[in-house]
């Protein structure tokens, strides 16, 4: 994991906080259940912290959806 700069964090659409809230789980269990620290959980849905490839595997599997559905690629057109 890592702090991302401004320009590579905004490519990435994060829905973690979106799909924790649809599935009725804490911010706190969510960190429990994947094994980090909450306010890690805290950085990761504002976009300022970038998963490892093993915790988004995690946190797909703990909020029962695929990576792809937690985190999108922006596609910009120049």
């Amino acid at each position: 994991m890592g702090r991302l700069p401004k320009q590579e964090k905004d490519q990435v659409d994060n829905l973690v906080e979106s799909w924790r809230i649809k599935r009725k789980i804490s911010r706190q269990e969510l960190a429990d259940l994947v094994g980090v620290h909450y306010q890690t959980m805290s950085y990761i849905e504002r976009g300022e912290y970038a998963p490892t490839l093993a915790l988004a595997l995690r946190l797909a599997e703990a909020l029962d959806c695929k990576v792809e559905q937690l985190f999108k690629l922006r596609v910009s057109v120049k």
